[in-house]
């Protein structure tokens, strides 16, 4: 079994609003407010790198210049013995 939250002072409005919608889901109030929560939380699990949010605003379909992206190699460290081969 789940633990269990109290909510104390929600804005009237609020709180008529989800009684609203969770009437018209055909939910209880506490089912909705529950999909709420979880929606919210797998919204935020696609956090956006921050090379996409930049391009989200600027770019050249918002007036600005990128340049392209770079990638970066990777170089293998070799280690030479002592007679230096």
């Amino acid at each position: 079994m789940g633990s269990t939250i109290v909510v104390r002072d929600i804005n009237p409005g609020d709180k008529s609003w989800i009684k609203q919608e969770a009437e018209h889901c055909g939910l209880s109030m506490e089912e909705f407010v529950r999909r709420l929560i979880h929606e919210k939380r797998e919204n935020t699990k696609e956090c956006t790198k921050p090379s996409v949010a930049f391009r989200r605003y600027f770019g050249p379909e918002h007036g600005v210049e990128l340049p392209p992206p770079r990638r970066y190699g990777y170089r293998p460290v070799v280690f030479f013995d002592e007679s230096g081969t």
